[in-house]
């Protein structure tokens, strides 16, 4: 008798969901299937991505030290716009992108914190993008 294999239909439709989006922010297919791994190792993570599909905004429920995804977003906003020297201005700042680096900066954080905490309290200046 051959086993029976339950798929959860949601899972199936936010991968699909997913490679479109890190396809339109200029991803790797690579890039997605390593964030799709994180997502299904860390129910809370998956819960998050689930929310951010359905609502295009962090729910911000799981945090790390403090931190949610959120604080991480406007952070990698923030180094993005320091790298590129574009000042406030966000029109050119791949917002999807972001987001889904985002999740992996947590994934990451997760695993090492101290890390994090050192960028996150490092405050503005050029010299918190080298360790």
């Amino acid at each position: 008798m051959a086993g029976n294999i339950i798929l959860d239909g949601r899972l199936i439709k936010a991968y699909d969901r997913l490679k479109a989006l890190a396809e339109y922010a200029g991803k790797t297919k690579d890039y997605a299937d390593e964030l799709w791994n994180e997502l299904l190792l860390d129910d809370r993570m998956m819960d998050e991505f689930m929310y951010y599909l359905d609502n295009h905004t962090f729910l911000d429920k799981l945090k790390c030290s403090g931190y949610g995804l959120t604080d991480l977003y406007f952070f990698n906003m923030r180094n993005v716009e320091m790298k590129q020297d574009v000042g406030k201005n966000y029109a050119d700042t791949n917002k999807e992108g972001l987001a889904l680096d985002t999740f992996l900066m947590m994934a990451d954080m997760l695993r090492n914190p101290e890390v994090y905490i050192k960028r996150l309290e490092a405050g503005p200046g050029m010299d918190r993008f080298y360790d």
